[in-house]
């Protein structure tokens, strides 16, 4: 199963894993564009079939992955690639709570809601592999409220599903992609790249690498090889796949600034938080 299958990287991850032998159910909200999708899969001699829907409505990613199971006789995979654009010139300043609820609902909401949908279909037949889909804008760097707050969350699920699961034998893994697609492209989104950089936000080489991003076809195998059994080792980490760059971001641990016994020692104080974050910052 492909939630987003049917543009973009979505369209590219539904088409690798494909050719490496998976039956695909390409889903995407524009019914054209999915049965398109499918088409050219089954016209490469492999098999996809096509179920449009919005997958952060619940019924709908049930019905996904009934669809699934149906005519494949199972849900092996499951990956999450839909979502959509933050608003031009959008930020904490200006969006509306309208616009902040329906970023949330387009990537955790519908990320929760596959997965719920898919998670006990998998435990009952012995395993399985979800790949989300985050962004490195999680981190703040590219502006915005909605997509960075519902990519970081998306995140954060991920980890909690794949610790949860993992004695099912369902792993979940994140993939950070970076490619040109119809959300990143264009003049509008130029000139939000460029804009960052000036502010001091996004450094040069982002800048250039958000400017000149490969096709999705260069981020696809990721997904594919985390769906694969050859990763049957992996889960609960986050990649980054962008062009012909693979990476990892690293799980969060604190780092130790202060520690002293609450049993036998007193609060914090305000000014010894003081001192401990100068000598941070100073060596």
């Amino acid at each position: 199963m492909v939630v987003g299958g049917s543009r973009g990287i979505g369209a590219a991850v539904a088409v690798q894993l494909a050719r490496h032998g998976a039956a695909v159910v390409v889903n995407g909200r524009d019914r054209e564009a999915a049965e398109e999708t499918a088409a050219g899969i089954t016209a490469a001699g492999r098999t996809a079939v096509a179920h449009a829907g919005s997958p952060s409505d619940q019924p709908t990613a049930e019905s996904l992955i009934d669809r699934c199971i149906d005519d494949f006789g199972g849900i092996h995979i499951l990956v999450n690639c839909a979502g959509i654009a933050e608003p031009v010139g959008s930020s904490i300043l200006n969006i509306t709570p309208a616009d902040f609820r329906e970023l949330l609902d387009a990537h955790l909401g519908t990320v929760f809601a596959t997965c719920r949908a898919a998670a006990p279909r998998m435990v009952e037949q012995g395993g399985g592999s979800i790949v989300n889909t985050g962004s490195v804008a999680f981190l703040g760097d590219y502006g915005g409220s909605g997509y960075p707050a519902g990519k970081g969350a998306v995140n954060s699920l991920t980890l909690a599903i794949a610790a949860e699961l993992k004695e099912h034998r369902v792993r979940a893994n994140v993939v950070c992609p970076g490619a040109k697609t119809r959300l990143s492209s264009g003049p509008d989104y130029e000139a939000h790249v460029r804009e960052l950089n000036r502010r001091g936000m996004l450094d040069d080489a982002s800048m250039h690498a958000s400017l000149d991003a490969a096709p999705p076809e260069y981020v696809a195998p990721m997904y594919a090889y985390l769906a694969s059994d050859l990763a049957e080792h992996i889960t609960g980490e986050t990649f980054v796949a962008a062009g012909g760059f693979v990476g990892q971001l690293p799980r969060p641990t604190p780092a130790v600034i202060g520690y002293r016994d609450h049993h036998d020692s007193p609060p914090w104080s305000v000014s010894e938080l003081a001192e401990l974050m100068r000598q941070r910052v100073s060596g």
